[in-house]
């Protein structure tokens, strides 16, 4: 009990502290999982995942695996589908047996592998996976089209790769003891596979039917679901083997288009799990490895990767996609980006040990094999995402973005001089009449409501890691960082401060606000009165000669710094609580009084003090 305690343990820390890494570095987070379980399991022998857990480890990695589809397909909207669905059926439909039938051949006269081992294992080939390709995404901004084909093949792939390898491994195993064929082996599987994804959306039906209406409670929605779908999996595996994959992922994608109002609020927790999931699975499985497996790795194996990489992925979406309207810059994009990851190395192990009891020794080779996939892969894709996106012209914005909720005079202002200094910026508004300063001005602007859930299709948050709610009515702007803070950070979402004036009686918790902007807590009433008054924005750009506290005594006494665009683009605020550091090469946007009044307060200062201030860039 105390072994498996510490393994548990060394699992989350190694696991999250992985993705911390990854997320203070830019590396590819899977990578560096990868690295810290195999440094804590084979290398140094700090802990034996198999040795804690015994026969337990295999059915906690596959429902793991489950959880992960599950919240894959809660992601997958029919209406991305209906923009991107060509290129997404022709990566399932033509893909699927191309990949396969390209891995096979690659496996039997590259690799050398037996005839039954080379097609099984070209068939768990086929997928990528979410648990690798979203983080991916997620490190690297990918313009919206590639990136939803890759979301859309990895989710939707990953159970067509399970079954592949079913009905190979049953083919091979009627063949072996009756002498079976294909026509008596196929229809079985294809009807349990049918029967599965039935059973599925049975239960995303009846969890769409029961929540709305209050059968269960708020507080066992989340717990009620996580039982759904691990009962869902554990009763389609009992039907055929790897079953349960297709149907806690038909599962997910129905209930995220049969649109469940009451399940917006466990979006942040299901995001959670995924992430905690993800990390203890690749901290397991690459702990769980052999050294002895590792050293059945022979040369012409090399080969064989080399050859996936270069050949059998190019030939499949190349080929799948010929004749679509996916331009030929992305076709190669996506014909590069395929990395495997928890699915193939779950299924390997399971299916390793089957083939080997039907007498085919290669079948222990697939082990350290699947785990070389991945690896090289995750390496090859993780390390080259940006260089490749680059090249081929399918990198979105690479300077971190702000949406703007609220079409005024002072957020049309703040827009221009961000706009300006080339930083994305969108500005939100359910009124078009208020967004006609904007358009006129040449600003990206967005005619709609943004808590509304057709939103979160019509416009692609990606590009924007910061939000501002500025609207005419505090009690929204509130309601709008609240909605958005589980998603961007509770960092990156700001709203005006309470104001000068404020009721403390009527006062919103600052538990359920935005951070506020401005060190001195301008309200909505402050900023529109200084707007009537002539205020503007105004740009300092500093350098080594010219410091912030240049800067501070360049401008009028009643101005207030607002935010710091930094020399990467990265955007800070001066807020009522905190205030960043600026260094040379960064760019200081404040909120001044008119010039006139700017000019007169520099006289004064020159005349009191005797000198002369550097000017602001």
């Amino acid at each position: 009990m105390e072994e498996q305690a510490i393994v548990i343990a060394l699992v989350g820390v190694l696991g999250i502290g992985a993705q911390w890494v990854a997320w203070r570095t830019g590396w590819p987070a899977i990578v560096l999982m990868l690295a810290a379980g195999f440094l804590a399991g084979p290398v140094l022998g700090i802990m034996d995942p198999e040795t804690a857990f015994g026969g337990m480890l295999e059915p906690m990695i596959s429902i793991g695996v489950a959880l992960i589809l599950f919240e894959g397909g809660l992601s997958l909207e029919f209406r991305e589908f209906r923009k991107y669905g060509g290129g997404v059926w022709r990566l399932v439909i033509f893909g699927v047996p191309l990949g396969w039938l390209f891995g096979s051949l690659a496996g039997y006269y590259i690799a050398g592998l037996v005839w039954p081992v080379a097609i099984l294992f070209a068939g768990i080939l086929v997928v990528t996976g979410p648990t690798v390709v979203i983080p991916l995404l997620r490190q690297s901004a990918v313009q919206q089209r590639p990136a939803a084909l890759l979301r859309w093949e990895a989710i939707v792939n990953d159970p067509f790769g399970a079954l592949c390898a079913v009905i190979a491994y049953e083919y091979f195993r009627s063949t072996a003891a009756t002498g079976g064929t294909a026509y008596e082996v196929v229809p079985e599987i294809a009807i349990a596979a049918g029967i599965s994804g039935l059973i599925g959306f049975a239960a995303a039906w009846i969890i769409a039917w029961s929540f709305p209406r209050g059968f269960v409670p708020e507080f066992l929605k989340v717990p009620v679901l996580l039982v759904a779908v691990v009962g869902t999996f554990v009763i389609c595996n009992k039907i055929e083997h790897e079953a349960g994959l297709l149907a806690v992922t038909v599962m997910g994608i129905a209930l995220a288009n049969m649109h469940v109002s009451s399940l917006r609020s466990i979006h942040p927790f299901k995001q959670n799990i995924a992430v905690l999931l993800v990390s203890g699975i690749f901290i397991l499985l690459s702990a769980s490895l052999d050294l002895d497996q590792l050293r059945q790795f022979e040369w012409q194996f090399g080969l064989f990767l080399l050859a996936l990489l270069f050949l059998v992925r190019p030939a499949t979406v190349l080929l799948s996609l010929l004749f679509s309207d996916v331009p030929w810059n992305e076709r190669l994009f996506l014909a590069w980006i395929a990395p495997r990851g928890i699915v193939l190395v779950a299924i390997c192990g399971l299916f390793a040990l089957r083939l080997e009891d039907l007498g085919y020794a290669d079948g222990t080779i697939l082990i350290g094999l699947s785990f070389a996939v991945v690896v090289t892969t995750i390496v090859a894709h993780g390390f080259t995402i940006d260089i490749v996106a680059k090249l081929l012209k399918v990198k979105g914005a690479t300077q971190p973005g702000i949406v703007i909720v609220g079409a005024t005079q002072w957020t049309v202002a703040l827009a221009r001089q961000l706009h300006d200094l080339g930083t994305p910026v969108m500005l939100v508004d359910s009124s078009w009449q208020k967004l006609k300063p904007a358009r006129a001005a040449g600003l990206p602007t967005y005619h709609g409501e943004i808590l509304n859930e057709a939103t979160e299709h019509n416009l692609d948050m990606t590009p924007y890691q910061v939000l501002i709610a500025a609207t005419d009515n505090e009690a929204y702007n509130t309601l709008v960082c609240s909605e958005f803070a589980p998603e961007i950070g509770t960092d990156r979402v700001y709203q005006l401060g309470e104001g000068a004036d404020h009721d403390d009686h009527r006062a919103i918790p600052s538990s359920l606000r935005g951070r506020s902007l401005f060190h001195s807590g301008f309200g909505v009433d402050d900023v529109q009165q200084r707007q009537m008054e002539g205020w503007e924005f105004r740009r300092t750009k500093l350098s080594d000669k010219f410091s912030v506290e240049d800067a501070r005594e360049a401008l009028p006494e009643a101005a207030s710094m607002l935010m710091l665009v930094e020399s990467d683009g990265d955007l800070r605020f001066f807020t009522h609580a905190a205030a960043p550091e600026p260094q040379p090469g960064d760019t200081i946007i404040s909120y001044s009084p008119p010039r006139a009044s700017t000019a007169e307060e520099k006289a004064a200062k020159r005349n009191g003090k005797g000198g002369n201030k550097p000017q602001p860039a």
